[in-house]
């Protein structure tokens, strides 16, 4: 008999060898140029893909040099008119269904049936991957100035944001967060100062998701790997928000210190990504319930 697929071994560990190529320069395989840093989408359904197969597909785009965000299996580029190559290879993702039993234990008037649910892989390809995809020209990138999408949506949160200082961080004791004067923001090779100024920003506002009347993550006492377990939760949190918004995210130096650590979290359990991108999605959707409703 075949070993069953263990899709979050699979996954986890295509992530953490992304992670220990780019390690001796401090950076994370969900940092990506403005050019490509967008959700990837289905080609069917044009939907984004969500929580870990963001960051999965993230990594793929990275390792392959992928640049076109769309992805879709076998049948579903078939149905498009294209054609996946002969020779390349798929990514694995992973959905969750619902699976539903009878129970035996029953009670007279309790329900007797039992749901659970069940990780299932699928295999997708890029739109780089095929024959008879248009891939659309991108404009040149050009750096922002400000970005007055990006300060609605903040001013939406309703967040105590303070300035001053040279530290960026999140203080859930007094449920404000502390960012350094706009002008100690630099750039890099493929961030503006703005750009990074937002990033941080954004990182800090996912921290404040988990105070204690919102998400409630830090009711249990800190330690160092719940520290990291925490900044990997909100790094992801952040990518998908610069994803979403159009920013392109800054790799803060003050985090190259947990590199390491999520590398070794990652090893001694295979579920730790998954976790995380689950808790940066719900990071996610309670900032963005803070927003107006759109027409």
């Amino acid at each position: 008999m075949s070993q069953r697929l263990d899709v979050h071994e699979q996954i986890t560990n295509r992530i953490i060898e992304a992670i220990e190529k780019g390690a001796g320069q401090f950076k994370l395989p969900w940092h990506r140029p403005a050019a490509s840093l967008e959700r990837p989408v289905n080609i069917v359904t044009g939907k984004g893909y969500r929580g870990i197969n963001v960051v999965t597909l993230w990594v793929e785009a990275q390792l392959k040099n992928y640049s076109v965000p769309v992805w879709g299996t076998y049948k579903q580029f078939q149905e498009k008119g294209c054609q996946v190559r002969k020779g390349e290879k798929a990514s694995l993702i992973v959905f969750y269904k619902e699976l539903e039993y009878g129970r035996d234990d029953a009670k007279d008037g309790e329900d007797d049936t039992r749901s659970v649910w069940m990780a299932r892989g699928y295999w997708v390809f890029n739109a780089e991957q095929t024959e008879g995809f248009q891939i659309p020209e991108r404009p040149p990138v050009q750096p922002i100035e400000r970005n007055a999408r990006v300060d609605a949506w903040i001013a939406n949160i309703g967040a105590d944001i303070r300035h001053g200082g040279h530290s960026a961080f999140y203080r859930p004791s007094e449920d404000y967060i502390q960012m350094p004067d706009e002008g100690l923001f630099t750039g890099t090779d493929t961030t503006s100062a703005t750009e990074a100024m937002y990033a941080t920003l954004l990182h800090e506002l996912s921290h404040l998701t988990g105070h204690k009347s919102r998400l409630d993550r830090f009711s249990a006492p800190r330690s160092t790997e719940s520290t990291a377990r925490e900044e990997l939760l909100a790094e992801l949190s952040a990518a998908f928000l610069c994803a979403d918004l159009g920013v392109t995210p800054h790799l803060r130096d003050d985090h190259a210190q947990y590199l390491q650590y999520w590398l070794t979290v990652m090893r001694g359990d295979k579920k730790a990504i998954f976790q995380a991108a689950a808790g940066a999605n719900r990071a996610v959707e309670w900032l963005n319930a803070r927003q107006p409703q759109q027409a």
